[in-house]
């Protein structure tokens, strides 16, 4: 290397001075100070010791989920109406008042399985996280690409994520396990049909759907609630890929979906999503043959239409990946006055776990870095201290009150909006049950079965290809779980096995499993059951699907 230490600049030189974090002028930027010039090296070598650790700190342990992921900026744009109905019918959340109001929103999309630098083109779930900046404070939207989910007990999410990520001794990630696990677990059937499907490798994250999976709650100005769940509908339309595609573009480039959303907003051709939103009274429902707060299912559109509420663009994308990205943090209790929780035991126990992760990953205030500190409201704490505190947030009048009660100048509780009583009134035992309506088999058959005949292909060839690879035991299972789905799918995936209906109808239904009246007419009938009639059903997760070849 040339030696340029204290060269000092040229005379045309009008570049800014590097200078260390504590602002002092770097000198020499390229060689230690040493005893000799060929050393040792001195001890108060404050730049280079600076400099390395830094460097030694430079990444931040990447998300156990969603690891690899990128953001983008916009703006979200009320309706002021739910469909046609005025909006403050249903909930008094400031950010849906009035028609044209604007909010400002970043938008992280992301894969769930795979590390930082995992290819895009994975068969994945995909992360669609919305963070909107409104006058109330932030609120998170945390969502996936698809309408449910694998299971619906938080208690198993450390479970099946472990299944899904690399053997703990081969570290790769193994067909054995998924279905070891996924055959165990009837519950995740429906996910399976959409995940193994084209839907599982979106062809770009601007022609992706994005659903909040979870119930939640709407408040009105009298305290009345309604359930509701959120869906994101690309105005582009939905485009996939199957597994032949996604190699083919995989075999050249890993981020193609990262690259696709930058390119597209600096060209001026800015993704745009509406919101539609699906409303359902505040109780139990027992009219129905699902749970409401049962994320691995959906609400028929048919009896519970999906409604246009706001639109969303991204119009602006980072200006420092790490910043604005890697330390992005999203959660779902981060909600604003007009919205709530429902009693989701997914979604109780994912409020935990994602602020809980945001301060291990990146330090308990996280919420003081720009991207995710509220912009359009005032923040008011008694919080001090901790790890990498760079500002004291506002307080009272008095600094030297940070504790509430106080009559001295510290800060009061605000008015709640009406009464902190709300919903129906719940009576039970304390007790570790599953819900009652489980009826595991009967959405996924009618996904499957609402699918276009290529995904359904598709579906068929990933579902053989892996199975293949896994025991007898396991592929027996998955057969006779896919049988009770619907009779074409298990049919055509036992085909592929050399499994036959007269090969698993001599299993028994899993231990402590709960078969429906239907599910075991079926099971008395495996192969031989028809099709279920899905005559009328309309589901958002089923609008169609572009398949996209590279």
């Amino acid at each position: 290397m040339v030696d340029v230490a204290n060269t000092g600049p040229g005379p045309d030189d009008r570049r800014a001075t590097l200078t260390d974090r504590q602002g002092h002028p770097i000198y020499d930027n390229q060689n230690q100070r040493t005893v000799g010039p060929r050393g040792p090296a001195t001890l108060e070598n404050y730049h280079f010791l600076e400099k390395i650790s830094h460097f030694d700190r430079e990444r931040i342990p990447e998300r156990v989920v969603h690891a690899r992921g990128t953001t983008a900026f916009g703006y979200f744009e009320s309706y002021g109406s739910w469909g046609e109905e005025p909006i403050e019918r249903y909930t008094r959340a400031k950010l849906f008042q009035g028609r044209g109001k604007r909010t400002d929103v970043a938008v992280r999309f992301s894969t769930v399985i795979g590390g930082r630098d995992s290819s895009e083109c994975a068969r994945d779930p995909r992360g669609f996280a919305v963070k909107f900046y409104t006058e109330d404070g932030n609120w998170d939207l945390v969502g996936n690409n698809l309408a449910v989910f694998f299971i619906r007990d938080a208690v198993k999410f450390p479970d099946v994520i472990h299944a899904l990520k690399p053997d703990p001794v081969t570290f790769r990630q193994e067909p054995n396990r998924i279905f070891d696990f996924m055959s165990q677990t009837p519950e995740c059937m429906h996910m399976l049909v959409n995940l193994f499907s084209p839907r599982g490798i979106p062809a770009d994250y601007r022609h992706m759907q994005g659903f909040g999976v979870n119930t939640y709650k709407w408040v009105d100005a009298e305290g009345g609630t309604h359930l509701v769940k959120y869906h994101w509908m690309p105005k582009a339309g939905v485009r996939s890929m199957t597994e032949e595609d996604a190699a083919a573009i995989q075999a050249t480039e890993l981020g193609h979906a990262t690259k696709d959303l930058y390119e597209a907003i600096e060209r001026g051709d800015h993704p745009e999503w509406e919101l539609l939103v699906q409303l359902m009274s505040d109780d139990e429902h027992p009219e129905l043959d699902f749970d409401p707060l049962d994320d691995t299912k959906v609400w028929p559109e048919d009896q519970f239409p999906a409604r246009p509420v706001g639109r969303m663009v991204l119009d602006r994308n980072v200006s420092d990946f790490f910043t604005e990205n890697e330390q992005i943090a999203f959660g779902t209790g981060v909600l604003v006055d007009g919205l709530d929780f429902s009693d989701d035991k997914m979604l109780v126990g994912r409020t935990f776990s994602y602020s809980d992760t945001q301060r291990y990953r990146v330090g308990p205030n996280y919420l003081q870095l720009p991207v995710n500190h509220a912009k359009n409201a005032d923040v008011r704490t008694n919080q001090r201290d901790g790890q990498m505190a760079h500002y004291v947030d506002r307080a009272g009048e008095n600094p030297h009150v940070n504790y509430e009660p106080s009559i001295t100048g510290g800060l009061r509780e605000a008015q709640y909006p009406t009464h902190d009583e709300q919903g129906p009134v719940i009576e039970g035992r304390v007790t570790r049950k599953r819900i009652p309506r489980t009826n595991d088999y009967l959405q996924a058959g009618q996904r499957y079965l609402l699918m276009e005949q290529w995904e359904r292909d598709d579906l068929v060839r990933n579902f053989g290809a892996l199975l293949a690879q896994c025991d007898r035991p396991i592929q027996e299972r998955m057969v006779w779980h896919f049988l009770l789905v619907e009779d074409d799918l298990g049919l055509r995936v036992g085909e592929a096995l050399g499994i036959t209906p007269a090969d698993v109808a001599r299993l028994e239904p899993l231990p402590g499993q709960e078969l429906t009246d239907e599910d075991r007419k079926r099971l008395g009938s495996l192969g031989q059951n028809g099709s279920r009639d899905v005559t009328g059903l309309k589901m958002t997760h089923c609008v169609p699907n572009e398949r996209a070849r590279p």
